[in-house]
């Protein structure tokens, strides 16, 4: 069955391809001309404008591309999506997006974060795309508190594990929030709830339909450094998850056609036992969460590619293990998920098969004191030496074989088994980049 988007048919015009991890050379075989790009309408996603000290100004667009989702049961014009924390610029380059120096703006703290609008909200939004090929923002829901109180996306006082200070645009510090979000992925459930991803704790986050939070869960023991928050906040994900990399948390999510089922991915391997680990590993841990029992019930090892085999990203310099990261998944059947592996420039959608990999959920490997830790050993141990079968991942699409497909992909919605929409996130335009939503036809279906 043919869909349609906007007034225009999307035609089965893309092959999968069917090729094991590591092998990139294949062509996705896409009729160009089917796949369709849309941009925000006009002053849609204006923001205005961000002052700095000395008169130096910003002009800043809302980035809706954190994380997206098709809602089957709704109008196949309409895609939800959600941002992250909000405009947000890293110390040290400072000099380079605003011609500040970190000591004039960050107090010479190199390690922090910028924030041009600390009153911005993480929301979520409803797009609808338009005959035109533009797209307009037909609701936006602000997450909030139980009080109805937006939360804020400034960072978290945590303590169990590693935080970062947030900096005005004035160059005075920020109070830090109990409350404060940095949302990720976002999956809608039937009775009009979202699940969303969140990096700092790193956390899952259940949200009313009316957008007030009714659960942050976190790893175990991290709930008391956010007691203040003003919602329910728990600790059901394992206490080891909060060795996660700062801002490499859980930036993906997937709910099963049932809805009993939601699975969600670490962007990064973790920093156990310390950063050098991290930055050497290939091994990422993906959870499965049971919403009926309202508690984990898997954790699954996924392998990272290689970063040389990323081949757009490596062409003006060579890329590192730790830019390699998932971004999002998406649910195709039993103990199978489509997952975005990306660096920035280019991007892979694997199918996965969870099926016959090692549920490793309350092993030794889930203890913090556990020596050697996951993070630090060779793939090819896993299953010889550890007894650990990873995840079997297959690679379905490649970035690099399809047109028009914008850098830092990271929302993906399954219209069907033969369209799929991608959403870019864009960083609030800081760099100038566009958010764009790109649906791309197949000849055969995923699933």
């Amino acid at each position: 069955m043919q869909r349609k988007f906007a007034g225009m048919a999307l035609l089965a015009g893309g092959a999968l391809l069917s090729a094991c991890a590591g092998t990139t050379t294949q062509k996705a075989g896409l009729d160009r001309s089917d796949v369709k790009v849309y941009e925000a309408q006009a002053d849609a996603l204006d923001l205005g404008l961000a002052a700095f000290k000395g008169g130096k100004t910003l002009k800043l667009n809302i980035g809706i591309g954190s994380g997206a989702y098709f809602d089957k049961s709704g109008d196949e014009n309409v895609l939800y999506t959600v941002s992250d924390r909000g405009p947000n610029i890293k110390c040290k380059d400072s000099e380079k997006v605003i011609g500040l120096s970190t000591a004039q703006v960050c107090q010479g703290d190199k390690k922090g974060k910028i924030f041009p609008m600390p009153q911005f909200a993480p929301s979520i939004y409803k797009v609808r795309l338009n005959p035109d090929n533009t797209f307009a923002i037909e609701k936006t829901l602000v997450i909030s508190d139980r009080t109805g109180q937006p939360v804020g996306g400034v960072s978290n006082p945590l303590k169990q594990t590693n935080t970062e200070y947030a900096y005005s645009p004035d160059g005075s510090r920020l109070p830090m929030s109990a409350a404060g979000l940095d949302t990720e992925a976002i999956v809608k459930l039937s009775d009009g709830s979202f699940w969303l991803s969140e990096e700092y704790g790193p956390s899952i986050i259940h949200v009313g339909a009316d957008g007030r939070i009714i659960e942050r869960i976190v790893p175990a023991g991290l709930e008391k450094d956010l007691a203040e928050a003003h919602y329910t906040v728990t600790g059901k994900l394992p206490s080891v998850w909060k060795k996660r990399k700062l801002n490499r948390g859980i930036e993906s999510m997937a709910v099963s056609g049932d809805e009993n089922y939601l699975y969600f991915s670490l962007q990064s391997p973790l920093a156990n036992p310390n950063g050098k680990t991290y930055k050497k590993s290939r091994i990422v841990r993906l959870g499965q969460y049971d919403l009926k029992q309202g508690r984990m019930v898997g954790e699954y090892v996924y392998v990272l590619d290689l970063p040389t085999s990323f081949l757009a990203d490596n062409k003006k310099k060579k890329r590192k293990q730790s830019d390699v990261k998932v971004s999002e998944l998406r649910w195709m059947a039993p103990n199978r998920l489509l997952v975005l592996e990306r660096i920035s420039k280019s991007t892979k959608f694997y199918e996965v098969d969870l099926s016959q990999a090692t549920n490793i959920l309350a092993s030794p490997w889930d203890m913090e004191s556990k020596s050697p830790t996951l993070s630090s050993l060779n793939v090819s141990d896993l299953e010889r030496k550890h007894g650990i079968r990873f995840a079997h991942k297959k690679l379905a699409l490649w970035s690099e074989n399809i047109p028009k497909m914008p850098s830092k992909v990271e929302g993906i919605g399954i219209v069907d088994a033969k369209t799929l929409m991608f959403v870019n996130d864009n960083d609030f335009g800081i760099m100038g980049a566009k958010t764009q939503i790109v649906t791309v036809p197949l000849k055969k279906p995923l699933y």
